[in-house]
């Protein structure tokens, strides 16, 4: 099901070259949250289980050491020596099941633990499937789909990356689409978040940092520091590379009041990941505008649940106005004629070197889409003054 290191998504390993450098000692855990609410078969923790022994088993190999390198020359080269060194523990994955409901928790030090998230969540999903006996569209209807929807993409006029490891129907459809998408998307598809896979394409490896960075930087500096200091720290590793800033971890409206005219003008731009997309559009347009910038000279990658409609919707919107890309993920490597599946993995705590163990959180500008303690998020409201 998985069968190379670089089977992950690419903002996984560029978070953990930066904690590495920055916060070797820090440890932090995860949880699975079965958000559809989804029955588990008799037999599935054990089976995910020896799934996840299997993957202590993959080794970085010299091909793969040298694409990653070639492809990312803004990544240090000792970096790459020790993925090269790296293995997969599975002591640090604790997996339970009772009845249809499944418990998942990691822990570790965060440097390591950064890697389980997407392809424990890839496994979930295509044991889901098989172990309940769901028999998905032939491989030709695969390939038509995703065709159909690139070209579409393509009269449409944007760029499309996909970003769908993590909630794939499988391994192989999700080979299959991403071939369609590099034969039939000339122009249009500019790369895959999934590393492994561009590679194989011989495409680009697309993404920056996720929302675990900043709870992180929640959890050591505090929440009114989160955004600011995450910014600056990335900047710090990257110089100006992997510029795209993810705006929603404690609202769209905080984050921009935390992102100064450095960060504004050093960053790119900004990813939208929760919200109602074209008001995210005009704060993001107002706030360049504000700070002298011609928003032209920036984007907005949009990522959050998009299909062709949604899609439609935002280019129309932001045509013109400001520079605009697009993720899309479970559309395209699970829509193969079954429910997809509606879950996350998330960090819960963080341990900062000099600290303790300190529940973290996100506040998405989707209140349902919030994550962690009720106590803790009530305490981030009253901290940022949030509603």
């Amino acid at each position: 099901m998985i069968n190379s290191l670089l089977d992950n998504d690419f903002y996984k390993f560029t978070m953990q070259h930066a904690v590495m450098k920055l916060f070797p000692k820090a440890r932090a855990r995860y949880r699975f949250i079965n958000r559809g609410q989804h029955v588990f078969p008799p037999g599935f923790a054990m089976a995910l289980q020896a799934a996840i022994a299997d993957l202590a088993k993959l080794r970085l190999t010299d091909r793969e050491k040298s694409y990653f390198a070639t492809t990312c020359p803004y990544i240090d080269p000792t970096y790459f020596d020790f993925l090269q060194g790296y293995r997969y523990d599975p002591t640090e994955v604790h997996i339970e099941q009772h009845g249809g409901e499944l418990t998942v928790a990691i822990e570790g030090y965060w440097y390591r633990t950064i890697l389980w998230e997407v392809p424990i969540m890839s496994l979930i999903c295509e044991l889901y499937y098989l172990l309940t006996d769901q028999v998905r569209q032939p491989d030709e209807q695969v390939i038509a789909t995703a065709t159909q929807k690139i070209e579409r993409y393509g009269q449409l006029g944007v760029t499309i990356a996909e970003f769908g490891t993590r909630r794939r129907h499988s391994y192989a459809v999700h080979r299959l689409v991403v071939q369609a998408l590099r034969t039939a998307g000339e122009g249009t598809f500019i790369g895959t978040s999934n590393v492994h896979m561009a590679m194989l394409s011989q495409t680009k490896p697309i993404g920056t940092h996720a929302h675990e960075w900043f709870m992180f930087h929640a959890a050591k500096y505090g929440f009114k520091m989160a955004n600011l200091l995450g910014l600056e720290h990335w900047s710090d590793v990257y110089r100006g590379d992997l510029g795209i800033a993810l705006s929603d971890t404690y609202t769209t409206d905080v984050f921009f009041t935390q992102f100064d005219k450095k960060l504004t003008k050093l960053f790119d731009g900004v990813r939208h990941d929760s919200g109602d997309p074209l008001a995210f559009a005009d704060k993001t347009i107002a706030h360049y505008r504000q700070h002298g910038i011609d928003p032209h000279s920036k984007t907005i990658i949009f990522s959050d649940g998009l299909d062709a409609d949604k899609v439609t919707r935002i280019a129309l919107h932001c045509r013109g106005r400001i520079g605009i890309s697009f993720g899309i993920g479970t559309n395209f490597t699970n829509d193969v004629g079954l429910p997809p599946m509606n879950i996350v993995i998330k960090m819960t705590e963080a341990y900062p070197e000099e600290a303790h163990w300190t529940p973290v959180i996100k506040l998405s500008d989707e209140p349902g889409k919030h994550t962690g303690e009720a106590g803790m998020i009530t305490l981030a409201k009253q901290i940022l003054d949030i509603p």
